[in-house]
């Protein structure tokens, strides 16, 4: 990633409302509607544990110790698998950036990935060693660096993290500064791109001053950025990156007593720096309400209210996180109740606090539906607010939120490292309030909310003065290159920017050897059990009890490739609908009955397969799959219902075609498959035309059709034994007969359009970035013999930060934030793709540079030695890597099962590697990986990218972007 972080709440809270909105997809512009009938169901008996029993379930036990330079290391033990996660929290971020620095913090972070004095690149040895990729983010109060390495390679991620904290500066130089700059300011033109990309800045512009810490975003000015010199870099680094001011975080395959010495060793001779001054960014009341409309090309209307909140350590954080989720974060929420379900004044809201350190930003929108009058959305959005401010949540409210919360956290639980793990939660529980184990007195404090205490906290937070910002339909008036500082960029008020300095070479840091990486040794995984349901649906289980949860996967032979039997958009229309009411139990019953459980119940689907997934407590499977049983077997389709989810699915398909990366998707499927199956959008959106032709009679044919249980398969993993599992799924779905009607098959055996090289140029004014997506249908099928040299052969050119297609665009050149290319996994044809957004100006050349890699490889540049071991070795080395969690292995079992490959194929994964040599790389390379005709999309600005295609010797296809993806109505 390497990128803003998207979350600004702890990685605990993170963990726990991204869990919780799993459960409730109140985000998804397919929102829940309730039947037309009147429910006769009676709500399922409450949850086997209280909240506070579930609190008790949450422990990350840990030691401590600092060393005498001052850095802070964490070590928790988890002996589930052979890793370590390693996670540092530098303590400075985007709000310690003074004037004229905006986007500082972020920009140093990419640089630190450059290479130290005695590491060249960071990422080969630790891929090699079989770590995940290494990655940063800043954020508003910090920096962060991760990876999580075989518990063999942990002294070798010591060593380097070590080095780059100790000995960085001298191998920065000028040029690895304007090559990183310019991945920034692609990243920044990337966001900027989006629908509604801008809003971030409009909110912290509005509800901060200008020179407040919070005010400017991390990403920072384009003018800033910049005027960033090498002296900058330098600075920036010996002014924070100390020993004194980093929280080291070990958590997995280790311990205390094993840690202390490694620490000791790699970090204890770095000597200590300043510490970072602190800075005043508490949160401001606005001395009255404030309004401002942004044009944007949107596909709808969006309103939203924004105030400044107090930070996490405030008594008051946790009862506005569980408020603001009441209010629009639930399936059952509020606003979804009100403005959705109830008057269809939108098609989607959210509402949510976004919680830092000093301060928090309490936001509540919606999405205006499609012809409503503006001033009557405006009017029912503050009514629901005000009400709900005024009146406060319910008892059952509260609770429902708290246990949907806390069941996340417990799933949670199963990272070790990363982003949002144990690890990280420890260092923000430190860096933030000076406690690793800050968490228990949130979740403590969760658990004891009362409809008193939110509302409490509501009423004197949200009652302050307002900033209304509404993102309107049309051209965009407005640039966000311009957008991110303090806004005084080019005005005289500015302070002068004194012309960059010459900068002495500094002299070298002492030599240091990496040190050797440790074996790894084989993968164990879970053995997969195996039964039949009476009505002969196959079932597997993998037990697993890190965690008391289970997750489940219902998996039918159908997915968005079945719509070719029936119409565009019919299994996404269909599958959306399952929660929407079934004959007994309303859409807010469906959800609000999750909520109580802690399970957490979705529908979704791929190419070849329609699922419902989910996963619960384990203490609550019985009454969760009873539920689960319920959605699935038993939708109303109600007419009403149907009304509201295809609106939905409607703006669903506006704001698709209004992104840049989904309609180069949606376009490029299309052009390659033709009359074959998946020619079907990949999104299951469908098309304006066959949207508005759907019925419900449609989609319970389609229901009856294609979810039969001589379709289905269960995939079950957590912490349940077989003899626990079959007796409850056969009471669940033994009783479900297979139709007398044959099973549908899907024609996967239609003839593809032969490959023809070409581009297709959608023009999209006013895009600062153009999106260029490369496919071409491969001679393969499903399970193809000799798949893994395959797989590592792409792995070479286009999967991952070193391939050779991302090390060229964006790191070499840095025409882009990020190049990749992959081979998908289809059960019919498979097919090969590059994706790369690229700054406007380059697309041409990007275009070049990657047909130029692509052709090289094996002809020119055959696999070297140090990329065969890092893809092979990297392969072996990361599989523990891959099976952390319970979703990870149930994708697996789910995969297997698809492809048809033996239950141990994981298992005998590392064999099947080590039996690949470099020309079998490379010949599956030069076989499957030519650039030759491939079509290319271009999602662009004609005006901008048109002259630059000339010379290429491609004909090219000009479109227009879709109606409303522009802007316009």
């Amino acid at each position: 990633m390497r990128s803003v972080s998207t979350s600004s709440l702890s990685a605990l809270a993170a963990a726990l409302l991204l869990s919780a909105c799993a459960a409730a997809p109140s985000g998804k512009l397919l929102a829940s509607a309730p039947p037309a009938a009147t429910p006769t169901a009676t709500p399922a008996a409450p949850p086997a544990a209280s909240p506070q029993e579930l609190v008790a379930k949450v422990d990350i036990p840990y030691d401590r110790f600092v060393l005498p330079n001052g850095l802070i290391t964490i070590v928790h033990t988890d002996r589930k698998a052979p890793i370590v996660g390693v996670t540092l929290y530098y303590k400075v971020g985007s709000k310690n950036e003074p004037r004229g620095k905006t986007g500082f913090a972020h920009l140093y972070e990419h640089l630190f990935f450059g290479g130290s004095s005695n590491v060249p690149n960071f990422d080969i040895p630790l891929e090699a060693a079989g770590s995940t990729s290494t990655n940063g983010s800043t954020w508003y109060d910090r920096t962060n660096y991760v990876e999580t390495v075989p518990t063999g390679a942990l002294d070798l991620a010591l060593f380097m993290e070590s080095d780059r904290m100790g000995a960085l500066l001298p191998a920065v130089t000028q040029d690895k500064l304007n090559k990183q700059r310019g991945v920034v300011q692609n990243e920044k033109r990337q966001g900027d791109n989006q629908p509604y990309g801008l809003a971030e800045y409009a909110v912290a512009e509005g509800l901060f001053p200008v020179g407040h810490p919070y005010h400017h975003s991390t990403i920072g000015s384009m003018a800033d950025l910049d005027a960033a010199s090498l002296g900058d870099v330098r600075k920036w680094f010996t002014d924070h990156y100390g020993p004194n001011n980093v929280v080291l975080v070990l958590s997995g395959d280790i311990d205390a007593a094993t840690a202390r010495p490694k620490v000791e060793k790699w970090f204890g001779a770095i000597p200590k720096g300043p510490d970072v001054a602190p800075v005043a960014a508490g949160p401001v009341t606005l001395p009255a309400p404030i309004s401002r409309d942004m044009t944007d090309q949107v596909p709808v209307l969006r309103l939203s209210r924004e105030w400044s909140g107090p930070g996490l350590n405030d008594p008051d954080a946790n009862a506005l996180r569980i408020g603001m989720h009441i209010l629009g974060g639930l399936a059952s929420s509020r606003l979804d109740n009100e403005l959705v379900r109830g008057s269809q004044l939108a098609v989607q809201v959210t509402a949510s606090a976004q919680t830092f350190q000093q301060a928090s930003f309490l936001d509540a929108s919606m999405f205006v539906k499609p012809g409503v009058d503006r001033a009557k959305a405006e009017a029912a959005l503050d009514k629901v607010i005000a009400d709900y401010v005024a009146q406060g949540p319910s008892a059952d409210e509260v609770r429902r939120a708290v246990v949907s919360t806390l069941s996340g956290e417990i799933g949670g639980l199963e990272r070790v490292g990363g982003f949002s793990g144990k690890g990280a939660t420890l260092a923000e529980g430190e860096v933030y309030s000076h406690d690793p184990a800050r968490y228990k007195a949130d979740l403590q404090a969760i658990a004891a909310l009362t409809p008193d205490t939110v509302r409490a906290a509501l009423q004197k937070w949200l009652g302050r003065p307002v900033f209304k910002l509404a993102v309107v339909p049309g051209a965009r008036t407005e640039d966000g290159a311009k957008m991110g500082g303090w806004g005084d960029e080019a005005s005289d008020a500015a302070p002068p920017r004194p012309r960059p300095a010459k900068t002495a070479a500094l002299p070298p840091a002492p030599k240091r050897t990496a040190p050797p990486v440790s074996p790894v040794g084989d993968l164990t995984i879970p053995a997969v059990e195996r039964a039949t349901l009476s009505n002969g649906i196959p079932v597997a289980l993998a037990r697993r009890t890190a965690v008391p949860k289970v997750d489940i996967s219902i998996d039918f032979d159908a997915g968005y490739a079945a719509d070719a039997l029936d119409a565009p958009g019919t299994q996404g229309l269909m599958l959306g609908m399952l929660e929407e009411g079934t004959t007994t139990r309303s859409a807010t019953q469906i959800a609000e009955e999750q909520e109580r459980l802690g399970a957490s119940i979705d529908t979704d689907a791929s190419l070849d397969t329609s699922s419902l997934t989910m996963s619960a407590l384990s203490a609550n499977l019985a009454p969760s799959l009873a539920l689960a049983t319920d959605v699935l077997l038993h939708p109303a389709f109600a007419q009403a219902d149907f009304e509201r989810t295809r609106g939905q699915a409607q703006a669903a398909l506006a704001q698709a075609q209004s992104t840049p990366a989904s309609l180069a998707a949606r376009t490029l499927s299309g052009e390659l498959f033709g009359p074959h199956p998946y020619a079907q959008p990949g999104d299951g959106l469908g098309t304006d035309a066959s949207l508005a032709a759907l019925t419900p009679q449609a989609l319970r044919a389609a229901h009856a059709r294609w979810l039969r249980p001589d379709l289905a398969r269960i995939t079950v993993v957590g912490d349940v034994t077989m003899d626990e599992l079959k007796p409850l799924l056969e009471k669940a779905f033994g009783g479900w007969k297979t139709p007398a009607t044959a099973k549908p098959v899907k024609p996967l055996g239609t003839s593809t359009p032969a490959p023809t090289a070409r581009i297709v140029l959608i023009d999209r004014p006013n895009s600062p970035q153009s999106v260029i997506l490369a496919g071409r249908v491969l001679p393969l099928t499903g399970r193809t013999p000799n798949e893994e040299s395959l797989t590592l052969a792409n792995d070479v050119v286009g999967n991952g930060f070193l391939s050779r297609l991302n090390l060229d665009i964006r790191e070499d050149k840095g025409w882009s934030y990020g190049v990749r290319s992959g081979v998908s996994d289809a059960t019919g044809p498979r097919m090969v793709q590059v994706m790369a957004p690229v700054q406007a100006d380059r697309t041409g050349d990007s275009i070049r540079a990657i047909i130029k890699d692509m052709r090289a490889f094996p002809a020119k540049q055959p696999v070297n030695a140090e990329e065969y071991q890092r893809v092979t070795d990297g392969a072996i080395r990361s599989l523990p890597n891959d099976f952390e969690t319970n979703g990870s292995v149930l994708g697996a079992i789910v995969k297997n099962d698809r492809l048809g490959r033996p239950s141990d194929y994981y298992v005998k994964l590392a064999q099947t590697y080590r039996a690949i040599d470099a020309q079998a790389i490379g010949a599956a390379a030069g076989k499957y990986l030519q650039p030759t005709d491939m079509t290319w999309i271009i999602v662009g600005d004609r005006k901008v990218v048109e002259p630059q295609l000339k010379g290429l010797g491609l004909p090219v296809e000009v479109r227009a972007a879709p109606s409303g993806s522009d802007g316009a109505e």
